[in-house]
């Protein structure tokens, strides 16, 4: 299967740590900007959103109507709030898991796509390479030979 290419309105990825929300109304609004993602992802796919819903319904085996995404993605329809399962197959039929990202960001977590988690294990480990590398030369410092080695 030939990789997806990036959206050209891709957004980049941020680099600063995330923090958890906290106080009081810490995630106000989240549902309206949740509706404007889900728009974006919509408009964004240039798609007819008949397809989008035909699609997202194969994937999840529920049938999705186009009248459900304009619900999802009306701020004025405040009582039609997406479940994360739809949430997640838009995102999927879109390939705009990058739109996730301000969002989960919000509540202190961050997306990575495909094989950008490998970017992120390069540097755990690497990050490991030196812990082990700083115990090694702590140990030499004091490490006898044992039973009188040559």
């Amino acid at each position: 299967m030939a990789k997806a290419r990036a959206h050209p309105d891709q957004l980049a990825f941020c680099l600063d740590a995330p923090s958890m929300p906290t106080g009081p109304a810490a995630l106000a609004g989240l549902e309206a900007r949740i509706c404007a993602t889900v728009g974006a992802m919509i408009a964004s796919s240039g798609r007819p959103r008949e397809v989008l819903a035909a699609e997202m319904s194969v994937m999840l085996d529920d049938d999705i109507s186009k009248a459900m995404l304009d619900a999802y993605s009306s701020p004025a329809r405040d009582t039609h709030r997406v479940p994360m399962s739809r949430f997640f197959a838009l995102a999927a039929v879109t390939a705009r898991l990058d739109l996730m990202d301000p969002l989960l960001r919000e509540i202190g977590g961050s997306v990575l796509i495909g094989t950008e988690v490998n970017t992120a294990r390069l540097g755990h480990l690497r990050q490991q390479a030196r812990a082990i590398a700083t115990e090694i030369k702590a140990l030499e410092q004091n490490a006898p030979l044992i039973r009188g080695g040559k």
